[in-house]
């Protein structure tokens, strides 16, 4: 095996055996030096970063993808300042959520603690690299992370600045460590380490996700292929899907809980799409859709059975008209990666049904499927939405990096 992998491996195992001992204060306050040297580090940070933009542009990297690789001095003080909201958010670790008396008197609990050691894979957000350091510090897990080479140098100034950050405020060493070395044949030793690492957690596109699953030996938690929709039902109130429709798709397009194809009931595409349609056009969307939108919108492309399939994660939308809510929800059944899905309805039956019947991790009624994250569920920073349905759903924050232990309090029970 490759000896960088088996040096940090080592090192993350002997280190998150005393992450798992440490106080809560001691945490935070690790937290808060880590936010401290991303503040104090900003001017490395944006140079870093400057080599990967550039790097990208030569690599002709789509805008989306450019968007979320590139750093400005709001999203580093955004990344120091969800640092400093973990501190403030309950440690999960110790916490004993169930007690009961068993056999014989003797009394059962289930404990919090921590996974052990985590490996992350992702590609293109160097934030990735911030948030899921700090939550898993927060939860007593020790890291490792493997970015991806298009943000080489920037997550290369990241892990150095707060894993040396944690490490004066007290973290063992090796808490916090990265993978700089590139290549298929790394990731697939480093999605194998079942000596060092607990859990792998990717986080990219299908491509990556995929590597993963069909490769790892270590328990891989799948997130966030994002092939999300929209349906507009007979019932809808016109206003309020154009608002939610240009949201989910334009405000950021590059990101998987962004909207990729919007269901159309027949009753509302005529008042809809004429309208709707050159909204999001002018806004730099390509409508991709069947008869019916070129119909509504002269400018569509005929779109491709594949197309639906697609997450885009770009400035492009699939469109369909369907006859009925049923019909939405076979296609969405069909399509769908079971990330986040949405009813724009003011009929309360179709919102209950389309709630019961959509298999997703997060489903929506009225509202942008953009909300489907950690800090906007209320969870402070996420490591990843999660979209199997073993151990963890949705977006993982503090408690889906924890597992649980039984703890038992005897005063000389024995089995007879």
């Amino acid at each position: 095996m490759n000896e960088e992998l088996i040096i940090k491996g080592k090192l993350a195992k002997e280190a998150a055996n005393s992450l798992s001992l440490l106080s809560a204060e001691e945490k935070n306050h690790a937290l808060l030096q880590m936010a401290e040297a991303l503040e104090q580090g900003v001017h490395r940070i944006l140079e870093a970063n400057k080599e990967d933009m550039r790097n990208g542009r030569e690599n002709a990297l789509s805008d989306a993808l450019m968007d979320r690789l590139m750093l400005t001095e709001e999203r580093i003080y955004a990344m120091a300042d969800g640092l400093k909201a973990l501190r403030g958010i309950e440690d999960p670790i110790g916490k004993v959520e169930e007690m009961w008396i068993g056999a014989q008197g003797i009394e059962i609990g289930k404990m919090r603690v921590p996974m052990g050691v985590i490996g992350m894979i992702y590609e293109a957000r160097p934030n990735v690299t911030v948030d899921a350091a700090g939550l898993c510090l927060k939860t007593g897990n020790a890291v490792i992370l493997r970015g991806g080479s298009d943000a080489l140098h920037s997550n290369r100034i990241l892990t150095e600045l707060i894993a040396t950050a944690a490490e004066k405020a007290g973290c063992p060493k090796g808490s916090i460590q990265s993978i700089e070395q590139t290549g298929r044949e790394v990731v697939t030793e480093f999605i194998q380490m079942t000596d060092y690492l607990d859990v792998i957690i990717p986080r990219g596109g299908a491509g990556l996700i995929q590597t993963v699953v069909k490769n790892a030996t270590v328990p891989v938690i799948e997130t966030g292929i994002g092939n999300c929709h929209i349906f507009v039902d007979e019932n809808a109130d016109l206003e309020k899907a154009k608002q939610i429709v240009i949201n989910a798709k334009t405000q950021r397009p590059g990101v998987c809980n962004a909207l990729e194809t919007l269901l159309v009931h027949k009753e509302k595409a005529k008042a809809l799409l004429p309208e709707l349609l050159p909204l999001l056009n002018e806004k730099g969307v390509e409508i991709r859709g069947d008869h019916f939108t070129k119909e509504a919108f002269e400018d569509a492309i005929e779109i491709n059975d594949s197309d639906y399939a697609e997450e885009f994660l770009d400035l492009i939308l699939a469109v369909k008209v369907v006859d009925s809510i049923d019909e939405a929800i076979t296609h969405i059944q069909r399509y769908g990666t079971g990330h986040s899905e949405a009813i724009i309805t003011e009929h309360y039956s179709n919102s209950r049904k389309f709630l019961r019947c959509v298999d997703a991790a997060a489903v929506y009624v009225n509202a942008s499927t953009r909300f489907t994250d950690g800090e906007q569920f209320g969870y402070g920073a996420e490591i990843g939405i999660s979209t199997q349905k073993l151990h963890a759903r949705g977006p993982m924050g503090l408690k889906e990096l924890t597992s649980t232990k039984y703890v038992i309090y005897g005063d000389g029970q024995i089995r007879k």
